[in-house]
């Protein structure tokens, strides 16, 4: 999934996993200082049915002092148009709504990712900010739309 550039269309180029070549060496840092420092925690996606990998899922941005998380996720693009995205992002704000101290989840989405606002609507994020520049590791600030829950 991660060499896959279609799947990786409207995401940061910084992402961690597409930091390394090697895949243990992702799973390793994943695990260390990324988690420790409490930067990022990257789940996998998996279908319930039969336990297959869809893709990731990420808790990141978090800000103690506001009790406030963003989310992401990436499926590949054979899991696309199946209902499996909106329905991560709904056990995602449920945990953070559930289990922790969150009170504000975030999400930013390129504004070409039709698909991923969609996924967002449904679970009941609003749009706060359209067509802003984010600053998602490109060379350039990225235009993008800002959601928050």
């Amino acid at each position: 999934m991660v060499q896959n550039d279609l799947v990786y269309r409207y995401l940061p180029t910084f992402l961690f996993e597409r930091k390394y070549s090697d895949p243990h060496e992702v799973i390793r840092n994943l695990y260390g200082d990324i988690f420790l420092s409490k930067e990022s925690l990257i789940l996998g996606v998996y279908l319930p049915a039969n336990r297959q990998f869809c893709g990731l899922a990420e808790f990141y941005g978090f800000k103690d002092s506001l009790h406030k998380t963003c989310i992401g996720y990436r499926l590949s693009d054979r899991f696309w148009g199946r209902g499996i995205a909106t329905e991560t992002v709904s056990l995602m704000v449920d945990y953070l709504y559930t289990k922790t101290d969150t009170e504000i989840i975030t999400a930013s989405t390129m504004i070409e990712n039709h698909a991923s606002s969609r996924v967002l609507q449904k679970n009941g994020f609003l749009m706060t900010a359209s067509s802003v520049p984010e600053d998602w590791g490109y060379p350039n600030p990225t235009i993008a739309d800002k959601w928050f829950r």
